[in-house]
């Protein structure tokens, strides 16, 4: 089995993973830290990567190459990644959403700024992100049509939504 859990910064994918994985004994690959990774690799923080990733499409490229071969090489994995809904074929694809107040109330306390600080990145690096999956693959990330679940993460704790996709999952077995 294959799931994907994706959605913007701060909607709750991670945590939403890490519980299905444990749950569910799936092996959990997160490209938001495989991209953190490359990052932390060239010594650059996760903005200052993400800019570069938008003059050298050759990054994003790399790394979502490698999210379609570990989907293609691997059964009963979580794949939680921004494109991983619409670049693997998976049994259930997950999207999270919340409003930009939740989701950069979030990130703040997780990387200990300001809200507004956070807000306005994650507000500048979806503008990005956007940009460039409909420049590499012709994907506008706002279409939801291709999940099986749209959740709202503000309206549900974390294990109140991992019951919800586990249900979903109960029903694919």
């Amino acid at each position: 089995m294959i799931i994907t859990i994706s959605g913007p910064p701060g909607s709750g994918k991670s945590t939403l993973s890490r519980l299905l994985s444990a749950r569910l004994g799936l092996e959990l690959v997160s490209m938001g830290d495989v991209f953190r990774k490359c990052a932390e690799d060239r010594c650059m923080s996760l903005e200052e990567f993400g800019l570069l990733a938008k003059c050298e499409d050759g990054i994003d490229r790399k790394i979502d190459e490698m999210q379609k071969k570990i989907a293609a090489e691997r059964d009963n994995i979580i794949l939680e990644g921004r494109l991983s809904g619409f670049l693997v074929d998976a049994d259930l694809k997950v999207w999270l959403k919340a409003p930009i107040e939740v989701r950069a109330e979030r990130i703040a306390k997780r990387e200990c700024k300001p809200i507004s600080s956070a807000m306005a990145e994650t507000l500048e690096r979806e503008q990005c992100e956007r940009v460039r999956y409909q420049s590499y693959y012709y994907i506008d990330i706002r279409d939801l049509s291709i999940y099986d679940l749209v959740i709202d993460s503000s309206k549900w704790n974390p294990e109140e939504i991992s019951e919800i996709v586990l249900k979903a999952v109960g029903f694919l077995a």
